[in-house]
C-alpha cells in the first residue's frame, strides 16, 4: 500500500538516489534547475511516495515568479520533478502524487503553477497547457510546447515575460 508524507520525512540521500534513477545523474544542468537555483521546496507542495517504509516516488514544487516586461511580478510555483522509482513507473503512484499536491494547491497554497513536461499526460489528466506560456522566456533551453501552465483564481497572468526564481524566496535563504 501506497502512503503519502511530507517530503520531510525522506531522507536527503534517498531522494537524491531516486531522483538519479528515475532522471539520471546529470539531471543538474537542466532548465527546471536553473529556475529553483536559491529556493527551498514548498513543503506544503512537496510530498514523498512510501511503500512499506521505503521510498518509492516524491514531488517537489519550488517558489518561481513570472517577470512581466511591464515591471509586474506574478508568485508562481514550479511543479517538479514528479520521480517515481524506475521499478514502479506505471503503477499510478506519480498520478497519486500530482492528485495529492493538486488538492493542497487548489486549497489555497497556490493558484498558479507551472512545469515542463508530457503536454499530452500533464493536460489530459491535470489541467495544464501550452496555451498562455508562448511569451515567457525561461533560464535555458525547453521545448516550448513542454512549457505548461494551469492556472486558477482572478489575477490573469502576463502574456509575456521571464520565470526565475522567486526573488524574495531566494533571498530569504541568504
Amino acid at each position: 500500500m501506497i502512503t503519502l508524507a511530507p517530503i520531510a520525512a525522506a531522507a536527503p540521500a534517498a531522494i537524491e538516489q531516486l531522483l538519479d534513477a528515475a532522471f539520471g545523474t546529470d539531471r543538474h544542468g537542466r532548465t527546471a534547475y536553473r529556475l529553483r537555483s536559491g529556493t527551498e521546496q514548498i513543503p506544503a507542495l512537496s510530498l514523498a511516495a512510501f511503500e512499506s517504509g521505503e521510498l518509492v516516488g516524491t514531488i517537489q514544487c519550488w517558489p518561481v515568479e513570472l517577470a512581466a516586461e511591464d515591471g509586474r511580478v506574478a508568485p508562481m510555483v514550479l511543479v517538479g520533478p514528479v520521480a517515481v522509482r524506475p521499478d514502479r513507473q506505471k503503477d499510478g503512484i506519480g498520478r497519486m502524487l500530482m492528485e495529492a499536491m493538486l488538492a493542497a494547491a487548489d486549497a489555497g497554497h497556490a493558484d498558479a503553477l507551472v512545469l515542463i513536461g508530457d503536454p499530452e499526460y500533464y493536460e489530459r489528466f491535470f489541467g495544464f497547457s501550452a496555451d498562455r506560456t508562448g511569451g515567457w522566456d525561461v533560464p535555458g533551453p525547453v521545448e516550448r510546447h513542454r512549457l505548461l501552465a494551469r492556472l486558477r483564481g482572478p489575477a490573469p497572468l502576463p502574456e509575456r515575460g521571464t520565470l526565475r526564481p522567486r526573488q524574495e524566496a531566494a533571498a530569504a535563504l541568504r
